[in-house]
């Protein structure tokens, strides 16, 4: 039997805690996660592919470490070619909301139609993390406020360094502050 392989796709501008919440889970559905880095330059990303990339593998080496089987790519094709091109049987995708519903239920059609062999799965994000959005993130760190709940303190120091807070001003992290 082959392994079940699935694809986590997103823009990980950063990787929050909700991002980790989702790959945790879907790592008790599949042999293999591969954790889809979006380039789209069209969304304006904060962090450059290679940036991201590195960020979303320093995030999941605690998973490897564990044994569990997740790797970290970028793509720039069209979803479903590269759900195929590394042999995905299944999309993993993160529900927050309601208002996430109607665009997700949307692209699972359309994907299916472009390859009825992979399946989509909709994970609902754990309660804790559910309000949790890389774009709410960035914004309440570049202004300087607490981001220690929603991101990991090696994320929280990359947005510090990203925005060079002017001196005097720092980010809020777990209960210290860090400079």
């Amino acid at each position: 039997m082959k392994p079940r392989i699935g694809v986590y796709p997103g823009t990980f501008d950063p990787i929050t805690n909700g991002h980790m919440d989702i790959i945790e889970r879907a790592l008790g559905i599949v042999d293999q996660l591969v954790v889809a880095v979006a380039r789209n330059a069209g969304k304006g990303p904060l962090f450059s592919t290679d940036e991201r990339v590195e960020t979303v593998q320093d995030e999941v080496r605690p998973l490897l470490a564990k044994g569990f089987h997740v790797e970290v790519r970028p793509f720039d094709t069209l979803l479903m070619h590269f759900a195929a091109s590394v042999g995905a049987s299944v999309l993993i995708r993160g529900l927050r909301a309601v208002s996430d519903f109607e665009y997700e239920f949307q692209m699972a059609g359309m994907n299916r139609r472009l390859n009825p062999e992979i399946e989509t799965v909709f994970l609902m994000a754990s309660e804790g993390v559910q309000f949790i959005s890389s774009r709410f993130v960035k914004e309440i760190g570049s202004l300087g406020g607490d981001i220690s709940s929603f991101v990991s303190s090696g994320v929280a120091h990359r947005l510090e360094t990203r925005f060079a807070l002017p001196s005097g001003k720092k980010l809020e992290l777990g209960g210290s502050t860090a400079k």
